[in-house]
């Protein structure tokens, strides 16, 4: 299929992981893609990925940390591809400490990568979507929903998203931008890190997803995004979408 087709996407934090599994499944429909990251080598693994398998992409390095990287970003990509349909705020520093430890330097790492990062791109792209009516989704987390040990201050920035999300939505709905957010719970180097940092959760959590089995970044959670970037989704906005095998649910 190619829902997709003719469409341009800017993917975040796309060098591994989430990211790179939602970039992988946008360029399977016919998008062409802006892998963006810190770490210039993997993105242009990804792009080796893509066009290995006949699609469109570039490497793109960005620190969303930067106005003036995401700015960049965004210029190198309409400069590539002519246009920009689909914004995807990936990126996040993961920081797993408990909340009497984690300190206002770990926040505030986790906060302008996060927050702050997916705020700068969705203004900095915020015209060229209303061009092409197109879209944002913005990664949030189930543990903003149901936080895990040592994942307070995690959860306190992935909130955060997910709140601007729905700001956006109610905002942006009348330049027909929609502006939806994703949960995902998926085998990453983030999640084997959180496991090196707290052993003892694995078993207890694969326990409790009901379905069975972690998800896998681009069948699982690529497809996800495939759907709210697609015509399929032309109706919805300001959402949540849990794609998390039933571990988490909306209270």
């Amino acid at each position: 299929m190619n829902r997709l087709e003719s469409k341009v996407a800017i993917v975040t934090g796309a060098g591994q992981g989430v990211g790179r599994g939602v970039a992988l499944a946008l360029a399977g429909e016919g998008a062409k893609v802006a892998v963006v990251g810190r770490t210039f080598a993997k993105c242009e693994a990804v792009v080796a990925e893509i066009e290995g398998r006949g699609g469109r992409a570039i490497a793109l390095l960005c620190d969303v940390e930067s106005r003036a990287d995401v700015d960049a970003t965004v210029a190198e990509t309409l400069a590539a591809f002519g246009r920009l349909d689909i914004l995807v705020n990936n990126a996040q520093t993961l920081i797993y400490k408990s909340v009497r430890k984690i300190t206002e330097d770990d926040m505030q790492s986790m906060w302008q990568s996060g927050p702050m990062g997916s705020l700068r791109l969705m203004q900095s792209s915020f015209d060229h979507l209303r061009a092409t009516k197109g879209c944002v989704i913005n990664m949030g987390s189930g543990s903003s929903i149901m936080p895990q040990p040592a994942m307070g201050g995690y959860a306190m920035v992935k909130e955060a998203i997910r709140v601007l999300t729905r700001a956006a939505a109610v905002e942006w709905g009348k330049h027909g931008v929609r502006v939806n957010a994703i949960c995902p719970l998926a085998e990453t180097p983030g999640w084997d890190f959180f496991l090196g940092e707290t052993p003892d959760s694995d078993r207890a959590i694969l326990a409790s997803i009901p379905l069975g089995r972690m998800g896998q970044p681009e069948t699982d959670i690529g497809r996800a995004a495939v759907y709210l970037a697609s015509e399929d989704a032309a109706y919805v906005t300001g959402t949540t979408l849990m794609v998390d095998g039933g571990y988490n649910y909306l209270r």
